[in-house]
């Protein structure tokens, strides 16, 4: 008999928009942030959502632009208080 909980569990790991992960880069600087959010994104799977915390200006500008050129999706950006939350989908690019 299934359990209802593994269910909702499995159906909520295919939502598209739900974040698997989330890092607060407010604070660091460019490259590092692409950095780490690249790095981050290498250890997940096709299909995961990252949410990613930036700082305006520079970071905002160039953090998507970047994820972009590697061949992932960005899917929003939001702003939350003085800073960005971005959603970005993780796609194979083999």
């Amino acid at each position: 008999m299934p359990s209802h909980a593994n269910d909702r569990m499995s159906e909520h790991q295919n939502l598209p928009d739900v974040p698997a992960s989330e890092l607060d880069l407010r604070g660091v600087i460019c490259p590092y942030n692409f950095v780490k959010t690249k790095l981050k994104l290498e250890t997940m799977k096709h299909g995961q959502v990252l949410s990613v915390l930036l700082d305006e200006g520079d970071p905002i500008r160039n953090v998507p632009r970047s994820v972009e050129n590697e061949g992932h999706t960005v899917l929003s950006q939001e702003r939350v208080d003085r800073a960005y939350r971005v959603l970005i989908r993780r796609e194979d690019n083999d």
